[in-house]
């Protein structure tokens, strides 16, 4: 079996999943099976195999893991806000049918030679800074939650950091093939670029207190210079920062990166507030939380699709 074939086999299976992902919600919502759960996984799985046929065409020896994992982490995902609300996810597929579009014609436009990026890297480095930048501007960044990351420019809201993340690794992966060679023999000038471009994503990013994203861009540096050198001493020098800007900024940077991690460490705490989704997201808290001869003896009750005791229950009562 060819590297395509693997892939739509794969494809295959992430449909089923999907359509069992969907139809478990419908039954929990509905109390009965429909035929509906299984249209939106057909027509899920009919939207990637598109996608397919796509790379079959213009990168046959491509990866084969690569969309069917991407395609199962937006059907995790999917499935998810169908269960939140079912006109969310309708807008929210929308938006996938847009994206995979979006990356067949990328595929099919550079199939004759993606390596044209190459002689880009630069301006992608600095669009990346600026579209990081955008959320910080007055009139046109938007606070949700404490973390300025939306923008929105006339009826449409957007995350202009996702637009980042491909060309700060499109900027990473045509730096370091033109820079691997002298890069794995340690010569720190040439990581200045690297560096620098790199530096200024953290700071825009610790500014606009996008935390998570922050960790994930450091983890998308470290993996791909560990690629592109080979050299391990890279990653233990990169995690040896990491720990120590850690530590700093939780003990000298913004309170909210305090409140992360005690939210974070001690969720009941912060139930009502930051900690709402960590503690939903347990449903048995006899396992996670307490053993199960206390777990027995609490007082629990049901708290937005998780078992939490009751004493950390959300009481209108008790606020006002």
């Amino acid at each position: 079996m060819n590297a395509r074939n693997r892939e739509l086999a794969n494809l295959v299976a992430v449909g089923a999943l999907t359509a069992l992902g969907f139809a478990s919600v419908y039954i929990a919502r509905q109390d009965v099976i429909s035929a509906g759960s299984i249209s939106y996984a057909l027509i899920f799985l009919g939207l990637y195999v598109c996608a397919s046929f796509a790379a079959r065409l213009a990168v046959p020896w491509a990866d084969p893991y690569l969309l069917p994992l991407a395609g199962l982490l937006t059907a995790v995902g999917l499935t998810e806000i169908y269960r939140l609300g079912p006109s969310e996810a309708f807008r929210q597929g929308f938006w996938i049918v847009i994206g995979v579009a979006a990356f067949s014609a990328t595929l099919l436009a550079l199939r004759r030679d993606f390596r044209v990026l190459e002689s880009y890297k630069y301006l992608f480095g600095l669009s990346a800074i600026g579209l990081l930048i955008l959320p910080a501007l007055p009139h046109f960044g938007t606070t949700i939650n404490g973390a300025r990351l939306w923008v929105r420019l006339g009826p449409l809201q957007f995350q202009p950091g996702e637009l980042a993340k491909i060309a700060l690794i499109v900027f990473l992966a045509g730096y370091l093939r033109e820079k691997r060679e002298v890069l794995a023999q340690g010569r720190l000038k040439d990581l200045g670029p690297l560096l620098l471009i790199w530096g200024a994503a953290m700071l825009v990013l610790l500014e606009t207190s996008d935390l998570g994203s922050a960790l994930l861009y450091f983890g998308i540096f470290l993996a791909m210079t560990y690629v592109g050198t080979g050299r391990a001493l890279y990653v233990g020098a990169g995690l040896a920062l990491f720990a120590a800007g850690a530590t700093a900024v939780y003990r000298w940077g913004p309170s909210r990166v305090h409140q992360r991690v005690d939210a974070w460490l001690n969720p009941f705490h912060y139930v009502h507030t930051i900690a709402y989704q960590t503690v939903s997201r347990r449903p048995m808290d006899h396992v996670l939380m307490f053993p199960p001869d206390e777990a027995r003896s609490r007082p629990r009750e049901r708290f937005a699709g998780a078992w939490i005791p009751r004493e950390a229950r959300f009481s209108r009562a008790a606020d006002a």
